[in-house]
């Protein structure tokens, strides 16, 4: 993946009031040549997401929280491939929608394009938000740790840390960021947590009506169908109204 210098073997001289934490270099196939990303030890809390969201992205590091107690342990353990990973922009968003969807929609079914962008206000206040609820007691992640990768957008997070969680659905990671991308600048997401094979996002301007749901769920179908084949009721429609109508956050899971 092409990138812009990586500030983390200068992180200690960056400035940043950060909690103890370690930086992480190892992928499947062994240590990287720079480290991916930097994790703290212990259980992430909100004043931390809060600090270093102010500070970090101008050194060119982006806040993500990582799931480390899912039954998959930490990032060490997630079979990381940055060497096989493409760059965002180098990919068209609906192309790569359209493909997806071609390969898993009912062969009769053409796809319906991209749904219709909305003004999204303050997309990073939404994130705190989400992340505060994240890191509260109640949170359903097991052991979430504050990350700090090496990325420009929020989109590009999966595809810096070289992220194989949908794998069995997409190979290249960057494919999907691409689509993260988009949603960036149609509905103001934010990547704000990963696990081995699960990403959520926080979303500024969902769908307020079941057609601009609809609409949603085809791309969402295309990029991580196991959220509808695997539900209590696999259909778009239900799907649309129970998980994209007015939510401010989206969850994929891939088998």
């Amino acid at each position: 993946m092409a990138t812009l210098p990586n500030p983390l073997p200068r992180l200690a001289s960056l400035g940043l009031q950060l909690p103890p934490g370690e930086l992480v270099d190892a992928t499947d196939d062994g240590p990287w040549h720079e480290p991916l990303l930097w994790l703290t030890d212990g259980r992430a809390a909100p004043d931390d997401w809060v600090a270093v969201r102010a500070t970090a992205p101008g050194v060119g590091l982006l806040p993500v929280v990582l799931d480390v107690g899912a039954g998959h342990e930490g990032p060490r353990h997630w079979d990381l491939m940055p060497a096989e990973v493409s760059y965002p922009g180098d990919h068209d968003a609906e192309e790569v929608l359209e493909e997806l969807w071609d390969e898993c929609a009912e062969a009769d079914a053409d796809w319906p394009g991209l749904a219709d962008a909305r003004d999204a206000a303050d997309p990073d206040s939404v994130a705190d938000d989400i992340v505060n609820s994240l890191l509260d007691d109640g949170s359903p992640l097991k052991d979430p740790r504050l990350a700090l990768v090496p990325a420009r957008r929020s989109a590009d997070i999966p595809t810096a840390i070289g992220w194989t969680g949908p794998v069995n659905h997409e190979g290249d990671t960057a494919r999907l960021s691409a689509v993260l991308r988009s949603w960036e600048d149609r509905f103001g997401i934010r990547v704000v947590a990963l696990g081995f094979d699960t990403l959520l996002v926080s979303v500024a301007a969902p769908p307020t009506t079941l057609a601009e749901a609809e609409a949603l769920a085809a791309e969402h179908f295309a990029f991580c169908p196991d959220n509808i084949w695997q539900s209590d009721n696999p259909s778009r429609t239900a799907y649309a109204e129970r998980r994209l109508l007015n939510q401010p956050a989206w969850y994929f899971w891939w088998d």
